[in-house]
Formats: structure tokens, C-alpha cells, sequence
């Protein structure tokens, strides 16, 4: 009896192997659409939570340390390993008719709604000039970012955050796509505890993005 040789066959499957696993290393490497970035100086809330707590985020410390992000974490910790996909399509500008008053800092996200808790979040603090510095993995560039500060009276630690709550400080023109955007914002009267708030519209999409950074004027 005649034994049919097998190399051709085990050719052909470590082939199809290869090919079968390059395809799947192309899929894992391959960027998502909504990696792109966030206010990383004054951090914004949900940066600030990853900066301090991601490496140790089981660390019962942090419900006495840092109780704003542990009740974040609580909620959905996606909120802070995804501190740069915080986006919305197709607002056409519309920011403050299609985000509820309360929604501001989670950018109208049901997911990031913890960030819209009040409380003692950590806060950066800033003089009555200070700098604004996003960081985008992605390189799209800003048709404009807008800037406010939450009014001097208004406690971010015990209410929620509304249009009315904002005074508008600064809208700035359009930045070249950059994996680093830093522009300056000025103000004037602010002590205490404040929220910056501010909205980015990317360059290439029409894509949203608002975020609260805890700040203290000092």
C-alpha cells in the first residue's frame, strides 16, 4: 500500500495559519476611531482619575484618598481607561442645546455620568493665567477649542454644573492636526475652587468634546 506523502498538505495549513494570524494582528494594532485625547494640564476629571489611581485601581486607599474617583470607578471604569474617546458626532455646534444642564462634564455620555457628581475632586492650581494643554493620539487638529470658568460663588462640591452656572472666557481659531495643543486662556476675579470647562470641536469629523478640569485659582 502506497503511504501519500503529507508535506504539500502541512505546507499548505501552516500557510493558512500565517496568513489567519496576520490578519488578526492587523485588526488587534489597528487604531479605533475614537482614540484621540483630552485636556491632560489642568487635567480633566476622568485623566486626573487615571493619572493617580489606573496602576492601582483596586486600592481600597482610594475611597478615603480620592472618594470622587473611587465613586467614579464604582460606577464604570471605562469612564477612565477610555479618558480619550469622551466624544459626541454630529452636534453641528449645537453644544449647549444637545447637553442637558447637570450632563456638562460627562459631555451628555449616560457612561461618563459620574463625572458630573459633585464633591471633592483633586484640583490643579492655576493663577489668573494659566495654560491649556491637550493631548490627542491621533493628531486631528481643533477647528476651535472654547473655554469657561464656572461662576465665583458657584460650589463645585455640592452642585451640578449648568449653562448657567458658566461665564464664557475665550473661543481660539483653528490648530494644525499636532499630538500636542497648548494655548493660554486669561481671567480675572476667579478664587477658590472653580471648574474649567471647556469643548473641543475636532478638525476632522464633526466631533464634540467637553470636559471639566477641577481647578483653585490661587
Amino acid at each position: 500500500m502506497r503511504l501519500r506523502s503529507t508535506s504539500g498538505s502541512t505546507r499548505r495549513r501552516s500557510l493558512v495559519t500565517l496568513f489567519v494570524a496576520t490578519l488578526a494582528g492587523l485588526f488587534i494594532w489597528v487604531p479605533t476611531a475614537s482614540a484621540h485625547g483630552t485636556i491632560v494640564g489642568p487635567a480633566t476629571r476622568a485623566y486626573q482619575c487615571w493619572q493617580d489611581w489606573g496602576s492601582q485601581h483596586t486600592n481600597p486607599a482610594m475611597q478615603q484618598q480620592d472618594p470622587m474617583c473611587w465613586q467614579a470607578f464604582q460606577a464604570n471604569a471605562d469612564t477612565m481607561w477610555n479618558w480619550m474617546s469622551a466624544l459626541r458626532d454630529g452636534l453641528g455646534g449645537n453644544f449647549q442645546g444637545s447637553t442637558p444642564d447637570g450632563q456638562l462634564c460627562s459631555n451628555g455620555l449616560s457612561r461618563n455620568n459620574s463625572l458630573n457628581t459633585p464633591g471633592p475632586w483633586r484640583s490643579t492650581n492655576v493663577g489668573s493665567n494659566f495654560s491649556l494643554h491637550l493631548y490627542d493620539q491621533a493628531s486631528h487638529g481643533a477647528d476651535f477649542f472654547r473655554v469657561y470658568v464656572s461662576k465665583q460663588g458657584f460650589n463645585p462640591a455640592t452642585q451640578t454644573l449648568g449653562w448657567g452656572n458658566l461665564d464664557f472666557i475665550t473661543q481660539t481659531g483653528k490648530y494644525a492636526p499636532a499630538k500636542d495643543i497648548t494655548f493660554n486662556v486669561q481671567t480675572s476675579g476667579y478664587t477658590g475652587q472653580h471648574i474649567v470647562f471647556t469643548i473641543w470641536q475636532a478638525s476632522h469629523l464633526d466631533q464634540t468634546y467637553m470636559w471639566c478640569s477641577s481647578v483653585n485659582f490661587t
